[in-house]
């Protein structure tokens, strides 16, 4: 059994991969206050509940973007699991080519989707992962992983619009019936969830159009991913497991 973990700034994505497919699932929030041997219980017990244990792991492979967490999950492996956990950054063995300017710094995340959309889908392809920043990064038909652009998650610039709107109560991210608010409710959804919708669909436009490739396919993950979908005109595929999958790629590249 393979243990995958995506770790991101908000949230901690947990796998389990029996080497023909995840079988499970869990998510967990990133708190670098945690010690290792909390972590430990909530992985014991994540295992426990489909049957398994430390000794049914055979292999683990890192994403993380919270370098305090590196530390966490070597301590685990170690103390734990009694294997040498694989990360993802600089000399992992792809199967693409990272062209930015700066490889060694590209985000292990953007090189996981990367290389999960490449290896499934093929490329030209733009991708658009939602999490506490929405990336939309670009792999080409030849494997090369190109960059793309960042800006603040929704649920961040949420969070942002509520914390110094002291007037605005909070509303869950629920699209609204129509563009027009006719409430501060209906308004703030409409922005938030038809805003990002746009605000992605521009971008991908703009996107297709420097790589002059009008019908390049857009596929997404991360949380809002389902939700801003169903009201974006250009994404085309909606992979909730994307990174997931990407980690099990990298690991058997890497094996």
């Amino acid at each position: 059994m393979l243990l995958l973990f995506d770790i991101g700034n908000t949230n901690i994505v947990v796998g389990v991969h029996n080497e023909q497919k995840i079988i499970e699932t869990w998510r967990i929030l990133t708190d670098t206050r945690k010690t290792a041997d909390e972590y430990t219980m909530l992985i014991k017990n994540f295992l426990e509940d489909i049957n398994l244990s430390f000794a049914h792991i055979t292999g683990v492979i890192v994403s993380s973007v919270v370098p305090e967490m590196q530390k966490i999950i070597e301590l685990i492996c170690d103390q734990r699991i009694k294997i040498t956990p694989l990360f993802v950054g600089p000399g992992i063995k792809t199967g693409i080519n990272i062209r930015v300017d700066e490889p060694k710094h590209a985000g292990a995340d953007l090189i996981v989707g990367a290389v999960a959309v490449f290896h499934k889908y093929q490329g030209p392809a733009i991708i658009v992962d939602f999490g506490t920043a929405t990336t939309i990064t670009v792999v080409t038909a030849d494997g090369d992983f190109i960059g793309g652009a960042i800006v603040p998650g929704i649920e961040l610039a949420s969070d942002a619009l509520f914390d110094r709107a002291a007037k605005l109560p909070k509303f869950s991210l629920d699209a609204p019936p129509s563009i027009i608010g006719r409430s501060t409710q209906h308004a703030v959804q409409s922005g938030l969830i038809f805003g990002y919708a746009s605000l992605v669909d521009g971008m991908i436009e703009r996107m297709r159009l420097e790589l002059n490739a009008p019908n390049c396919q857009v596929i997404t993950t991360g949380g809002q991913a389902t939700i801003i979908a169903k009201h974006s005109n250009h994404i085309t595929i909606v992979d909730s497991l994307l990174l997931l999958d990407g980690l099990k790629i990298l690991y058997d590249l890497n094996k």
